[in-house]
């Protein structure tokens, strides 16, 4: 089973290039862009499942340099 989700990523000033950079070397990451808004940036990433999910952000997205904090929405299948 493959689980998929939006993670939301506030980032540090001048340090959202970065993370993006970063962020496109992480395997899981299928896209990543900058947006307007709240958050700085928004990352799907596709995992196996819902715990690979929970392991990505926290072991991987989350300990970039510059991210200061994520908000990971799990996409459901309706």
């Amino acid at each position: 089973m493959s689980a998929s989700a939006y993670i939301l990523i506030e980032g540090a000033a001048g340090r959202i290039h970065r993370i993006l950079e970063e962020l496109k070397q992480i395997d899981s990451v299928v896209t990543c862009d900058s947006v307007t808004g709240q958050f700085d940036i928004i990352a799907l990433v596709k995992a196996d499942d819902a715990n690979a999910l929970g392991r990505l952000g926290l072991q991987e997205i989350q300990l970039i340099d510059g991210v200061l904090r994520t908000i990971t929405c799990n996409v459901i299948e309706l």
